[in-house]
């Protein structure tokens, strides 16, 4: 049977290893890490929209904001939304407004700034997000409408979403 102080001291020694295990996982002036990206399909209101998630690596400093810059799939400007960074949050989600034209497989650049109160840059991360679908699998206009879903008379004699003048926007080609 081990002694007390064996025990004390391997109990320790995985306490140190804990802490040890603990430390920033992070590169020096990293304050994020992407831990998510993805496209987000609404079949229902016939939408699709850019998203995503950062993970803090260190403690959020107060008035620190998220600036994404993503790349818009319906060409013209770039789509950039700017937030807030709460300092307690354990992750920030950053959601586009609705989309146009995203094309399966095509990669998309998107840019995140993080800016401190002052609205110095902090830490920018790139990348490039590509969806598994194409957005020819949306409905042309939304299933439904109001607080209680009422079919949308819009897509009167037309119970697939599809109208015959399509979504009214003409893409860029792929």
């Amino acid at each position: 049977m081990p002694s007390l102080s064996r025990i004390v001291l391997g109990l320790a020694a995985l306490v140190l290893l804990g802490l040890a295990g603990c430390r920033e996982s992070g590169g020096e002036g990293e304050h994020f890490e992407l831990s998510g990206r993805l496209f987000v399909f609404n079949y229902r209101v016939a939408t699709v929209r850019y998203m995503v998630t950062l993970r803090p690596l260190q403690p959020i400093g107060d008035g620190e904001v998220a600036v994404a810059s993503f790349e818009n799939p319906a060409g013209g400007e770039t789509i950039v939304v700017r937030q807030k960074i709460w300092p307690m949050s354990r992750k920030v989600t950053i959601e586009s407004p609705p989309l146009e034209c995203v094309a399966k497989d095509r990669p998309y650049k998107v840019t995140i700034r993080i800016e401190d109160a002052a609205g110095l840059p902090m830490q920018t991360i790139e990348t490039t997000m590509a969806s598994s679908q194409d957005q020819s699998a949306l409905p042309d206009r939304p299933l439904v409408v109001g607080p209680f879903y009422d079919p949308n008379p819009a897509l009167a004699g037309h119970p697939d979403g599809r109208l015959p003048g399509g979504r009214g926007v003409t893409c860029p080609a792929s």
